[in-house]
């Protein structure tokens, strides 16, 4: 019978042979050289013994009773074809194990051997191995890097420092505090962290407090039994208890009443929940991420929330900038919704008017993200911004929808904003020149190409000004 032997992160070579005195004499031999090992007198478990993305070596005999190394070699594979398997063979054998070396074995030794040979090829492979899981680190992180620029857009210092604290606390269990004003995307960051957790593949429960009446939010987070009160027909699963084994996000926490907070302050210590008018307590293996526009220290200080759960929820706090921090950001943003605006509605994309990104630019957002994306959708469909004066006259071209080819789109965007530019209040055609960044030559034959003019006290006229 196969003994269980526990395979973990701290084992490199894992030895699979029948023979109880080859065993036993490998395993001193790679014991002796400082080796971790693991001996097993046959392979029918060990496929499902070994850890993910486990750094070690597989030794293995080709010939033995029920699993043979052949069949070991395949099983292994199915879970990573990556892992280096090392098989001992007879000299009968050698054409046996020539062929699994087509199949993906890393190599093989045939008996007798000296002890040397196997220590060289086992280094060999350990090292392989380690190169192999480097890479694979290197490829998942910049994988989740790039997962995570698509979500959570912007370049701006605060952002690139969100996502950095996004990505080394998705890879803990410890419970999060979101911080952010209304709009601010909590519940976007509340997803990256299950998705790119060990958590993603189980549920992502999602539940605002606020949106919640009193009467309910107790049956709804911890759930109840028939009877439990008027009108619990039948037993209903929590929030909480229905989230078992992935991530629950809790939005406006400080909505929550002193009695419901003192419930979740124990769910959250001991991990056991108890549905209302039940005796049982149900052990949960969740992560919660809990989310608040407010500042729950000063509630505390006011006596509207609990300061032990404000405590508990503080381990890991994560804050969102709002938008009218994050500079440029906001453009990016408005041209990201307003292009997917624009595919969603089958309409061609418009173009930014300059008064239009200042107005972009100057506006506050009090609605944050959600607001800005409202604007984009607009804009998308030929509708006013709504945040003050946009554009001039002089840039009607702007308004064009973009059409026809990459070089007339240029052309017509260029003649656009020069237009905007000699609108402005301009002393000379220098200034003009020198406000477009182009030498006073070029933008004359600009000028001319565009058929447009310049007088000194603005707008358009016949004779060019200097």
């Amino acid at each position: 019978m196969s003994a269980v032997l526990p395979i973990d992160d701290q084992a490199q070579v894992v030895l699979v042979d029948d023979d109880p005195h080859l065993r036993q004499a490998l395993s001193q031999t790679l014991d002796l050289a400082g080796l971790k090992v693991v001996a097993l007198a046959d392979a029918r478990t060990l496929a499902d013994q070994l850890p993910a993305d486990w750094p070690g070596v597989v030794v293995s005999d080709i010939r033995m009773p029920g699993v043979d190394g052949l069949e070991l070699l395949r099983r292994l594979q199915e879970r990573d074809t990556e892992l280096p398997v090392l098989l001992i063979t007879g000299h009968g054998d050698v054409p046996l194990a020539v062929e699994a070396m087509r199949s993906g074995a890393y190599d093989f030794l045939e008996k007798p051997f000296p002890s040397e040979a196997l220590l060289e090829r086992v280094r060999r492979a350990l090292s392989l191995r380690r190169l192999v899981l480097e890479n694979r680190s290197l490829r998942l992180a910049l994988a989740d890097r790039q997962e995570l620029s698509a979500r959570l857009l912007g370049q701006s210092p605060p952002m690139q420092r969100l996502r950095e604290q996004i990505g080394a606390l998705a890879a803990t269990q410890a419970d999060v505090l979101i911080l952010g004003e209304t709009g601010a995307g909590k519940e976007v960051v509340a997803r990256a962290l299950h998705d790119l957790s060990s958590r993603r593949n189980g549920p992502f429960v999602a539940i605002n407090a606020g949106a919640l009446a009193e009467s309910v939010v107790e049956s709804e987070l911890f759930g109840h039994e028939a009877g439990a009160f008027t009108g619990a027909q039948k037993r209903r699963i929590g929030k909480f208890e229905f989230a078992n084994g992935g991530t629950l996000f809790l939005d406006e926490i400080e909505s929550m009443s002193l009695e419901v907070q003192v419930k979740l302050l124990r769910l959250l210590q001991e991990r056991l929940v108890e549905r209302l008018g039940g005796n049982q307590s149900i052990p949960l293996d969740i992560r919660v991420i809990a989310a608040t526009k407010e500042d729950l220290r000063q509630a505390a200080d006011q006596g509207r929330f609990r300061p032990d759960l404000y405590y508990r929820l503080n381990v890991a706090p994560l804050r969102i900038p709002p938008l009218r921090e994050r500079g440029d950001d906001q453009l990016l943003l408005f041209q990201h919704f307003a292009e997917a605006a624009a595919a969603r509605h089958g309409l061609p994309v418009r173009v930014l008017l300059p008064e239009q990104r200042g107005a972009l630019l100057r506006h506050d957002w009090p609605g944050n993200v959600r607001e800005l994306q409202n604007a984009a959708e607009r804009f998308a469909l030929g509708l006013d911004l709504g945040l003050g004066r946009q554009a001039t006259e002089a840039d009607g071209g702007l308004q064009e929808l973009v059409g026809g080819s990459l070089g007339e789109q240029v052309e017509a965007f260029e003649r656009a904003l020069i237009a905007a530019e000699l609108a402005r209040p301009h002393g000379s055609l220098r200034s003009v020149a020198e406000a477009l960044g182009l030498p006073r030559k070029t933008l004359h034959d600009k000028l001319r190409r565009h058929g447009l003019n310049f007088n000194e006290s603005g707008g358009f006229s016949p004779e060019d000004g200097e």
